[in-house]
Order: structure tokens, then sequence, then C-alpha cells
């Protein structure tokens, strides 16, 4: 299959339309759920997909064989989602008022109650900073390093945005969990 894509790559970057239709074809699905997710609006996701399209043929010329063809693509999407989103006026908080801090990202556990659409739709009810680096990382599967370069902040800064967002993400669930008690 990478072969094939490869190919097609280099078919598109000849500017080819048949290649890109075909590589719409494969991508668009998963890239519309991905910009979905960070948008919620069915209209702007599709948007903002096409959009990502357009920016990727038209800057073929640095995609490298380095990360899969679709891994690229996603950080255009991811990126071009979270400029839409700052365009709708993000509300920032200058790093120096927050204490940096290192944790340990790695324990996610949460109460075998809690279910995955459970932990999905209350990452939505974190503070917009955090959600962003919580889903890049939980979600996404990306490191501190990307992050920190998708969101253009220091790593310690992305670190310090997940150990809130975690904090914040569990203490929601719990009162989630302990409201449906009663």
């Amino acid at each position: 299959m990478s072969e094939e894509i490869n190919l097609l790559i280099k078919h598109c970057k000849k500017g080819n339309p048949k290649a890109q239709m075909q590589v719409y074809t494969l991508y668009s699905e998963a890239m519309f759920f991905i910009a979905f997710r960070y948008l919620k609006n069915e209209e702007e996701a599709k948007d903002t997909m096409q959009e990502s399209f357009l920016k990727a043929f038209s800057k073929l010329d640095s995609y490298t064989e380095k990360t899969t063809f679709g891994a690229w693509l996603k950080r255009i999407v991811i990126n071009h989602c979270i400029d839409e989103l700052k365009k709708k006026r993000l509300e920032t908080i200058s790093i120096e008022s927050y204490p940096l801090e290192i944790i340990d990202d790695d324990n996610w556990d949460f109460e075998v109650e809690i279910t995955e659409n459970m932990i999905l739709s209350t990452i939505e009810k974190l503070n917009q900073k955090h959600q962003f680096v919580v889903k890049l990382y939980l979600i996404e599967g990306y490191d501190h390093s990307e992050i920190s370069e998708i969101l253009k902040i220091p790593i310690k800064t992305s670190r310090t945005r997940l150990r809130r967002g975690k904090l914040q993400l569990q203490e929601l669930l719990k009162k989630q969990k302990d409201e449906a008690r009663y």
C-alpha cells in the first residue's frame, strides 16, 4: 500500500488531478473525522479538511518519506483546525502566570465504570488550551516535542497543560460519577 501511495504522491507532485483525487478519496474521511473532533461543526470540519488538502497539494514538495503521507496530512489538518479555533479567539494566558512542572504523563488510568465515550465527551469540557494538549497527546498520540511544535509552545508548557488537563479531566469524571450515584 505504501508503494502505491508513494507513486500517487509522485504523480500529485507533478500536478496530476486524477492522482490528487485518488489521494483525496483515500484520506478525506479520516481527515474529516480529525477536523470534526476539533471543530465540532460538520460544515466547518468539511471546509477545513478541504482547505487542508489544498494546502497539502500546494506544499507537496516539502513532504518527505520520513513519515507516512497520512501522518503528514494529519498534522496539516490539526494545525489548520487550531488556526481556525484561534480565529474564533482562543483564550491565551501568559506562561509567566503558571509555574512549570514536569510530571509523569503515562498514568492515564480511570475507574472501570468510566467508558471511553464518557472520557471523550468530558475532554470537550476542558479549558481549550488543555483540551488541545490532551487530544494531541491522548487521542492523536503525539509526544511533547511534537505538541510543542504544533501549538508553538515550549515543551515544558505542553507538559504542564497536559498535567492540568489530566487533573481537570479526572475531577470532571469524578463529579459525573458521583452525580450518577444520586
